[in-house]
């Protein structure tokens, strides 16, 4: 009876029906803001004792803390039904899924890099990704956009994570020996781009996914989703050669004809200092343009999320019927001072509530509207 009572009472809370915060832990700045001080104590603490065995620390930190920031951020706009299980599984399990996943089929499908590589590396991965996000989301008790792009982009962000960690670890090693340097510059590039990039990609992914998915109570292959996936994969085609077309723009803006001769027979030519800056400029522009666009489609899409469902209103809609019709469930508010009351009476006030809820449904099918009412046991 005292679970009944409590149930009620945090119903009846300030703000209970809406999207709210239900981590307990550190908040997000708190974690970026100690993990950021934890990286560069471990950072400047390697060049000082030039201790090797510290790297590995720097590179976990420097790959994990933008990621695990962002997706404690989007934690707190999820539902309940989002739960910080569901949470670590997607990011550990979805991240790992999605970088074996594109290793292998990469491996496999491009061995002999073509015009066309940039565009198969972002439909392979992004396919992976929404395939270890589908996984991941099966038989869930409901589906929601909003949910969706939570859950998205923590697959997303875990991607990015691990495949940072390789990124780093790769960058360690040079013709000269080992590079920390390289390591941190790799990791500062990578902290500033993961969250306009893979995180940000799956979260529309997700998004569109769920959308399928809520009317029908399951996942589905849509026209739609098909159509979003073809637009992520081009987002991500275009980001990775980003530095391919920069490359191109430099040398249709300051060639000279020695540069296009040994281009010609195959080498590659002398760049100056000035085409060296040329090429970072259009380079990050590139990828700004590109990050910029799917961070407005993905603003664009959040924001019609939220407001196709609003929880703890009044009325929300539902697409429940085969041929797109709406079913419209308009419930009243529960006894404001409920929590007030004693156990045995809060139980009984929650229970009427909750029937009344439940007797008041219109379903309009042509035209014809008709009011349910389910038994009620007591």
């Amino acid at each position: 009876m005292d679970q009944v009572a409590t149930r009620a009472a945090d119903t009846n809370a300030p703000g209970a029906g809406k999207s709210r915060p239900h981590w307990s832990g550190p908040t997000w700045p708190a974690i970026f803001v100690g993990g950021l001080a934890l990286w560069v104590a471990t950072v400047l603490v390697t060049f000082a004792t030039q201790n090797s065995n510290l790297i590995p620390t720097i590179i976990l930190l420097g790959s994990f803390l933008v990621p695990v920031t962002f997706v404690i951020y989007a934690f707190s706009h999820a539902d309940p039904i989002i739960t910080p299980q569901r949470i670590f599984g997607a990011f550990v399990v979805g991240g790992i899924l999605g970088v074996l996943g594109a290793s292998l089929l990469e491996a496999e499908l491009l061995k002999t890099p073509s015009a066309f590589t940039y565009l198969s590396v972002g439909l392979i991965e992004e396919a992976v990704k929404l395939a270890a996000l589908w996984l991941l989301a099966w038989r869930l008790p409901r589906y929601s956009a909003r949910d969706g792009m939570v859950l998205g982009a923590t697959v997303g962000l875990g991607f990015a994570a691990f495949e940072s960690a390789g990124y780093a670890f790769n960058a360690l090693f040079t013709s000269n020996g080992l590079s920390l340097l390289g390591v941190v510059e790799t990791e500062v590039l990578r902290g500033i781009l993961t969250p306009i990039g893979h995180g940000v990609w799956t979260a529309i992914l997700g998004g569109a996914m769920f959308a399928a998915a809520s009317g029908r109570w399951r996942l589905r292959a849509t026209a739609a989703l098909f159509g979003w996936y073809v637009v992520v994969a081009l987002l991500h085609a275009l980001w990775d050669a980003s530095g391919a077309i920069a490359v191109w723009l430099t040398l249709l803006l300051t060639n000279t004809p020695m540069q296009w001769l040994i281009i010609e027979a195959g080498h590659a030519p002398t760049v100056t200092p000035v085409q060296v800056h040329i090429y970072t400029i259009l380079n990050w522009v590139l990828l700004g343009l590109d990050g910029l666009l799917g961070v407005l489609i993905f603003i664009r899409r959040w924001r019609r999320a939220t407001a196709r469902t609003e929880p703890g209103t009044a009325a929300h809609q539902i697409d429940a019927t085969e041929h797109g019709q709406r079913d419209i469930a308009i419930a009243p508010h529960p006894p404001a001072n409920i929590a007030e009351t004693s156990c045995i009476e809060a139980a009984e006030r929650y229970t009427t509530w909750a029937a009344d809820r439940d007797k008041i449904s219109f379903k309009h099918d042509g035209g014809v509207s008709g009011v349910h009412e389910p038994p009620v046991t007591r």
